[in-house]
Protein backbone atom coordinates (compact mmCIF):
# COMPACT_ATOMS: atom_id res chain seq x y z
CA UNK A 1 0.00 0.00 0.00
CA UNK A 2 1.47 3.17 -0.65
CA UNK A 3 2.34 6.09 1.81
CA UNK A 4 1.52 9.35 2.06
CA UNK A 5 5.36 10.23 1.16
CA UNK A 6 4.51 8.01 -1.98
CA UNK A 7 1.31 9.82 -2.88
CA UNK A 8 3.20 13.09 -2.42
CA UNK A 9 6.13 12.21 -4.22
CA UNK A 10 3.42 10.91 -6.98
CA UNK A 11 1.68 13.77 -7.40
CA UNK A 12 2.76 16.82 -9.39
CA UNK A 13 1.48 20.55 -10.85
CA UNK A 14 -0.44 18.02 -14.43
CA UNK A 15 -0.03 20.17 -17.44
CA UNK A 16 -2.21 18.51 -19.41
CA UNK A 17 -5.27 15.93 -18.63
CA UNK A 18 -7.25 12.84 -20.20
CA UNK A 19 -10.54 14.55 -20.99
CA UNK A 20 -12.29 11.58 -21.40
CA UNK A 21 -11.72 10.65 -18.06
CA UNK A 22 -14.09 11.41 -15.08
CA UNK A 23 -13.52 11.08 -11.39
CA UNK A 24 -16.31 8.98 -9.71
CA UNK A 25 -18.71 10.57 -7.63
CA UNK A 26 -17.79 8.71 -4.67
CA UNK A 27 -13.61 10.25 -4.93
CA UNK A 28 -14.96 13.72 -5.68
CA UNK A 29 -17.39 13.63 -2.20
CA UNK A 30 -14.04 12.53 -0.70
CA UNK A 31 -12.48 15.72 -2.16
CA UNK A 32 -14.97 17.96 -0.97
CA UNK A 33 -15.03 16.26 2.39
CA UNK A 34 -11.39 16.43 3.23
CA UNK A 35 -11.44 20.46 1.66
CA UNK A 36 -14.62 20.92 4.77
CA UNK A 37 -12.43 19.42 7.13
CA UNK A 38 -10.30 21.90 6.36
CA UNK A 39 -8.48 23.75 9.37
CA UNK A 40 -8.70 27.56 9.41
CA UNK A 41 -8.38 30.35 11.63
CA UNK A 42 -10.93 30.46 14.33
CA UNK A 43 -12.74 27.28 12.23
CA UNK A 44 -14.42 30.11 10.96
CA UNK A 45 -13.87 28.98 6.98
CA UNK A 46 -14.59 32.38 5.42
CA UNK A 47 -14.75 31.46 1.90
CA UNK A 48 -16.65 29.21 -0.82
CA UNK A 49 -15.81 26.31 -2.87
CA UNK A 50 -17.63 26.64 -6.29
CA UNK A 51 -17.56 23.39 -8.40
CA UNK A 52 -17.64 24.19 -12.08
CA UNK A 53 -18.26 21.24 -14.46
CA UNK A 54 -20.51 23.20 -16.82
CA UNK A 55 -18.33 23.06 -20.02
CA UNK A 56 -19.80 26.24 -21.27
CA UNK A 57 -18.63 28.22 -18.57
CA UNK A 58 -14.98 26.32 -18.10
CA UNK A 59 -14.42 27.14 -21.72
CA UNK A 60 -15.12 31.43 -20.61
CA UNK A 61 -13.15 31.05 -17.53
CA UNK A 62 -10.16 29.51 -19.80
CA UNK A 63 -10.58 32.58 -22.15
CA UNK A 64 -9.59 34.52 -19.03
CA UNK A 65 -6.90 31.91 -17.43
CA UNK A 66 -4.55 33.19 -20.37
CA UNK A 67 -5.88 30.09 -22.15
CA UNK A 68 -4.31 26.82 -19.61
CA UNK A 69 -6.33 23.85 -21.09
CA UNK A 70 -6.23 22.35 -17.62
CA UNK A 71 -9.36 24.53 -17.12
CA UNK A 72 -11.49 23.00 -19.48
CA UNK A 73 -9.81 19.41 -19.92
CA UNK A 74 -9.78 18.57 -16.43
CA UNK A 75 -13.10 16.36 -14.75
CA UNK A 76 -13.48 19.28 -12.17
CA UNK A 77 -12.67 22.72 -11.59
CA UNK A 78 -12.22 24.01 -8.05
CA UNK A 79 -12.69 27.98 -7.77
CA UNK A 80 -12.07 28.90 -3.77
CA UNK A 81 -13.24 32.59 -3.31
CA UNK A 82 -13.47 34.24 0.11
CA UNK A 83 -16.19 36.31 1.28
CA UNK A 84 -15.39 40.18 0.93
CA UNK A 85 -17.44 41.14 3.62
CA UNK A 86 -16.95 38.90 6.28
CA UNK A 87 -18.48 40.38 9.78
CA UNK A 88 -20.14 39.90 12.33
CA UNK A 89 -23.38 37.40 10.31
CA UNK A 90 -20.67 34.90 9.67
CA UNK A 91 -19.26 34.95 13.14
CA UNK A 92 -23.19 34.44 14.77
CA UNK A 93 -23.95 31.83 12.13
CA UNK A 94 -20.62 29.91 13.50
CA UNK A 95 -21.67 30.76 16.70
CA UNK A 96 -24.83 28.41 16.49
CA UNK A 97 -22.92 26.00 14.53
CA UNK A 98 -21.00 25.83 17.21
CA UNK A 99 -23.52 25.59 19.94
CA UNK A 100 -26.08 23.24 18.02
CA UNK A 101 -22.98 20.71 17.32
CA UNK A 102 -21.55 20.13 20.62
CA UNK A 103 -24.75 21.05 22.65
CA UNK A 104 -23.26 24.31 24.08
CA UNK A 105 -25.50 27.18 24.91
CA UNK A 106 -24.95 29.68 22.36
CA UNK A 107 -24.72 32.54 25.75
CA UNK A 108 -21.59 30.45 26.77
CA UNK A 109 -20.14 31.28 23.66
CA UNK A 110 -20.47 35.21 23.42
CA UNK A 111 -17.15 36.34 24.45
CA UNK A 112 -16.00 33.89 22.23
CA UNK A 113 -17.81 35.22 19.59
CA UNK A 114 -17.02 39.15 20.36
CA UNK A 115 -13.38 38.42 20.08
CA UNK A 116 -13.66 37.33 16.93
CA UNK A 117 -15.86 40.13 15.51
CA UNK A 118 -13.25 42.42 17.25
CA UNK A 119 -10.57 41.05 15.61
CA UNK A 120 -12.23 41.02 12.23
CA UNK A 121 -13.36 44.46 12.60
CA UNK A 122 -10.31 45.99 13.51
CA UNK A 123 -8.46 44.42 10.30
CA UNK A 124 -8.24 47.27 7.40
CA UNK A 125 -9.72 46.12 4.22
CA UNK A 126 -6.76 44.98 2.76
CA UNK A 127 -5.37 42.92 5.61
CA UNK A 128 -8.92 41.49 5.69
CA UNK A 129 -8.52 39.99 2.44
CA UNK A 130 -4.88 39.23 2.38
CA UNK A 131 -6.67 37.18 5.72
CA UNK A 132 -9.49 35.42 4.30
CA UNK A 133 -7.11 34.70 1.56
CA UNK A 134 -4.94 32.94 3.61
CA UNK A 135 -7.60 30.40 4.91
CA UNK A 136 -8.21 29.40 1.41
CA UNK A 137 -4.96 28.19 0.54
CA UNK A 138 -5.36 25.87 3.92
CA UNK A 139 -8.32 23.98 2.20
CA UNK A 140 -6.56 24.02 -1.08
CA UNK A 141 -3.91 21.84 0.42
CA UNK A 142 -6.27 19.41 1.82
CA UNK A 143 -7.64 19.00 -1.97
CA UNK A 144 -4.37 18.55 -3.15
CA UNK A 145 -3.45 15.63 -0.46
CA UNK A 146 -6.25 14.05 -0.89
CA UNK A 147 -6.10 14.02 -4.46
CA UNK A 148 -2.56 12.63 -4.06
CA UNK A 149 -3.93 9.92 -1.83
CA UNK A 150 -6.66 9.02 -4.34
CA UNK A 151 -4.43 8.85 -6.85
CA UNK A 152 -6.30 12.01 -9.11
CA UNK A 153 -4.23 14.60 -10.23
CA UNK A 154 -4.62 18.07 -9.69
CA UNK A 155 -3.25 21.34 -10.57
CA UNK A 156 -3.21 24.26 -8.03
CA UNK A 157 -3.40 27.86 -9.86
CA UNK A 158 -2.77 31.12 -9.45
CA UNK A 159 -2.55 32.40 -13.21
CA UNK A 160 -6.23 33.64 -13.75
CA UNK A 161 -7.74 36.94 -13.80
CA UNK A 162 -9.94 36.75 -10.22
CA UNK A 163 -12.32 39.80 -11.44
CA UNK A 164 -13.30 38.02 -14.47
CA UNK A 165 -13.72 35.33 -13.00
CA UNK A 166 -15.89 36.96 -10.08
CA UNK A 167 -17.76 38.20 -13.42
CA UNK A 168 -18.42 34.97 -15.29
CA UNK A 169 -19.08 33.04 -12.05
CA UNK A 170 -21.73 35.85 -10.38
CA UNK A 171 -19.25 36.26 -7.72
CA UNK A 172 -19.93 39.98 -7.70
CA UNK A 173 -23.56 39.42 -6.64
CA UNK A 174 -22.76 37.31 -3.96
CA UNK A 175 -20.00 39.35 -1.85
CA UNK A 176 -17.24 36.65 -3.04
CA UNK A 177 -13.60 37.19 -4.50
CA UNK A 178 -12.15 34.12 -6.64
CA UNK A 179 -8.51 33.56 -4.74
CA UNK A 180 -6.90 30.48 -5.55
CA UNK A 181 -8.44 26.97 -8.31
CA UNK A 182 -7.34 24.17 -8.54
CA UNK A 183 -8.41 21.30 -11.40
CA UNK A 184 -8.75 17.83 -10.67
CA UNK A 185 -8.40 14.36 -13.33
CA UNK A 186 -6.73 12.12 -14.62
CA UNK A 187 -2.75 12.68 -16.68
CA UNK A 188 -2.74 12.62 -20.17
CA UNK A 189 -0.25 9.85 -21.26
CA UNK A 190 1.46 13.21 -23.36
CA UNK A 191 1.90 15.00 -20.64
CA UNK A 192 5.39 14.81 -20.33
CA UNK A 193 5.99 16.83 -17.03
CA UNK A 194 4.98 13.47 -15.39
CA UNK A 195 8.24 11.85 -15.79
CA UNK A 196 10.23 15.01 -14.38
CA UNK A 197 11.89 14.00 -11.09
CA UNK A 198 10.48 15.99 -8.41
CA UNK A 199 12.48 18.99 -7.71
CA UNK A 200 12.56 20.56 -3.70
CA UNK A 201 14.88 21.97 -1.47
CA UNK A 202 17.31 19.45 0.56
CA UNK A 203 16.53 19.06 4.73
CA UNK A 204 19.16 21.07 5.17
CA UNK A 205 18.00 23.74 2.90
CA UNK A 206 14.65 24.22 4.37
CA UNK A 207 14.50 23.39 7.67
CA UNK A 208 16.41 25.16 11.24
CA UNK A 209 15.92 23.82 14.45
CA UNK A 210 16.58 26.40 16.90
Amino acid sequence: MSTLLDNLNWRYATKKYDAAKKISATDLNTIKEAIRLSASSYGLQPYKVVIVENPEIREQLKEVAYGQTQITDASHLFVFATDVNVGDSAVNDYINNISETRGVPADALAGFGDMMKGMIAGLPSDAKNTWTAKQTYIALGNLLSAAAELKIDATPMEGFNAAEFNKILGFDKLGLNASVIATVGYRHGEDDTQHYKKVRKSHEELFITI
